[in-house]
């Protein structure tokens, strides 16, 4: 077997152990939105993975959304993920923070005092419920119309974000413009029914992707930023839609000329929702000449094939990460993976967290 996803790779200015990535996930253990000694625990336990990408991380306290995830909008958030970027780079790995605001995937339980519940459209999310550690499972309110000076002041806050990414010794920033969250909430129809420069063409349902991601190069630059998107993603109400492929393809030929490190393409079809196409990949992929990241349902095999064939560069592996820490080793050496705990997956405390064996 060819090992290449093993063997280091220059990504930007950093230099890869491996082209392995641990995919961003939610995991709620961060009591009062801040990470703590549990937190840098778990990510330095995952750091044979060449980059690291943490879990949702909260630009602003009303992009909140669920219980007890991190945020990065103050100083005292950036000092607590000091101590998790110290241990991880001490590992060996690298760690970028996944910046994710949830706009109308909330409830007011989970989030501050006098905060509101934002979001391109005022259009709620209609299937399922929310968890709040105060009411139980909550059905999702319908969310403000975000007005021109509110879109304004979510870019500054992202921008502000990734500036307190690098205090806090992150590698870099991934922008989460996948899912269902705010970015991807103004990319969607389903939840953009806005007829300004915000919305209603695909230049305009754009915009907001871009001048996030303008203001975050900005402030810390382009070669520490990537984007996360998830075209034909049904997560949190999304929907396909007419010339979908047109608009990746575009937002992709876009962000390449912002001069962003990497495009990360989440595929959640493995767990039931619809494939990403080969065909919108390889738009993206010819659009955007720097590094791209693929995840969703990869073994080895997979990513062995889709290095080979350069359909990726960079290879996100998400549950497993959970129970095998040290994932990269079992995977080279074709150990069998520990199953995960899905009953403590969201849970507080370290069962299920950090109590997996490391062998």
């Amino acid at each position: 077997m060819s090992e290449h996803i093993f063997s280091n790779v220059k990504v930007g200015n950093m230099l890869l152990k491996n082209r392995i990535v641990m995919a961003p996930m939610t995991r709620s253990r961060c009591i009062n939105n801040l990470p703590n000694d549990l937190v840098a625990k778990y990510y330095s336990q995952r750091a044979e993975a060449g980059l690291i990408i943490s879990e949702g991380t909260s630009p602003s306290d009303n992009g909140l959304g669920y219980a007890r995830i991190p945020g990065l909008y103050t100083t005292e958030h950036a000092q607590a993920w000091k101590k998790v970027t110290d241990q991880v780079h001490q590992a060996g790995s690298r760690i970028f923070v996944q910046l994710m605001h949830c706009g109308r995937v909330a409830h007011a339980d989970n989030l501050p005092p006098g905060m509101e519940i934002m979001a391109p459209s005022a259009v709620a999310l209609t299937e399922g419920t929310m968890w709040t550690d105060k009411n139980g499972m909550q059905p999702y309110p319908v969310p403000e119309e975000m007005s021109e000076s509110d879109i304004k002041a979510t870019i500054e806050e992202y921008a502000h974000s990734a500036e307190l990414a690098m205090q806090a010794g992150f590698d870099g920033v991934e922008l989460h413009g996948a899912n269902g969250y705010l970015i991807d909430q103004f990319l969607n129809p389903a939840s953009n029914h806005r007829h300004d420069e915000w919305g209603g063409s695909i230049q305009n349902r754009i915009h907001f992707a871009l001048e996030v991601t303008k203001a975050v190069a900005n402030k810390i630059g382009a070669d520490k930023v990537g984007f996360r998107m998830s075209p034909y993603g049904a997560f949190n109400g999304m929907t396909s839609f007419p010339n979908l492929e047109d608009q990746y393809e575009r937002l992709a030929g876009d962000l390449y000329k912002l001069g962003i490190l990497y495009i990360h393409i989440v595929d959640h079809s493995s767990m039931g929702a619809p494939e990403v196409t080969p065909s919108v990949k390889k738009k993206i992929r010819d659009a955007f000449k720097n590094t791209l990241i693929l995840s969703g349902g990869y073994d080895v095999k997979r990513a062995e094939h889709d290095l080979s064939e350069k359909k990726g560069d960079l290879f996100a592996f998400g549950r497993p990460f959970i129970s095998n820490p040290h994932l990269v080793s079992k995977l080279k050496h074709k150990k069998p993976l520990t199953p995960v705990n899905d009953q403590a997956l969201y849970t507080a405390d370290e069962k299920g967290y950090t109590d997996y064996p490391l062998e």
